[in-house]
């Protein structure tokens, strides 16, 4: 197992988490501003997961809450993930892209913030990291569960 960089596709932000080098635990790693160039922002991300030496980046899929299936959030998620996924291809070494089920994970990391005493009005610059990271453990979580 190598890194692995979980992201959190937000409208405004992007959260980023990176996982440790034998994918058991993962972690916040930064937020990204959204620029409204979705090239300079897959850009951003690529950067980050080269940088950081991650082999795979797992993007965080709002399925349904109450169906499981994915709805308009969803399918907006996927086409950028088709888009993303064609430009990771093309890095040298390419990096793979794959989706996860991100379900209530905002919800859990402010939870989390709070409970960790963290401030409300500063909760909003680090929500996202630590939602790409709920996401991107409960990824790593699962594929621990299913491997041999």
């Amino acid at each position: 197992m190598s890194r692995v960089l979980g992201v959190d596709l937000g409208a405004r932000r992007i959260g980023l988490a990176l996982s440790d080098p034998l994918g058991v635990l993962a972690g916040p790693l930064t937020v990204l501003q959204r620029t409204g160039d979705r090239a300079a922002d897959h850009a951003a991300i690529l950067r980050a997961a080269t940088e950081n030496e991650a082999t795979l980046i797992v993007v965080g899929l709002p399925l349904s809450l109450s169906t499981g299936r994915p709805g308009p959030a969803a399918q907006a998620t996927l086409d950028e993930v088709a888009s993303l996924t064609e430009r990771a291809a093309a890095l040298d070494p390419p990096v793979a892209v794959e989706t996860s089920d991100e379900r209530l994970t905002t919800v859990t990391a402010q939870r989390s913030l709070a409970t960790g005493g963290v401030r409300a009005k500063d909760r909003r610059s680090m929500v996202d990291k630590v939602a790409a990271a709920v996401m991107l453990q409960s990824w790593l979580d699962g594929r621990r569960r299913t491997e041999p």
